[in-house]
């Protein structure tokens, strides 16, 4: 931990990707606590920055993401799960965040 680069507010990016596609199902920033966690437990934690709280993600829908792999960037200042859902990931129920194309 003592050379992951979070940010001024103390967070850094997390990419969650399935592990089996490769798909890349969202983005959300944690905290120490919240790498910690989620390196040693099961499920992905993230920190919430409009509710400035740790977020469980699945703990309300039920739709939690497994962790499998963490993995860090070569700059320290990103983290990338590759994952296993459970459950649609995105609040809106599609399989991932990113499903708006734009190009």
């Amino acid at each position: 931990m003592k050379d992951i680069e979070f940010n001024e507010k103390g967070l850094i990016p997390a990419i969650i990707q399935d592990i089996d596609t490769g798909e890349v199902l969202m983005v959300a920033y944690m905290n120490e606590e919240a790498l910690q966690r989620t390196l040693r437990e099961e499920d992905v934690w993230f920190y919430s920055r409009s509710r400035q709280e740790m977020w469980h993600k699945g703990e309300t829908s039920g739709n939690f993401i497994k962790v499998k792999e963490v993995w860090k960037d070569c700059d320290n200042d990103t983290i990338l799960v590759k994952a296993k859902p459970v459950g649609p990931v995105c609040h809106t129920g599609e399989q991932s965040c990113f499903f708006q194309k734009m190009r």
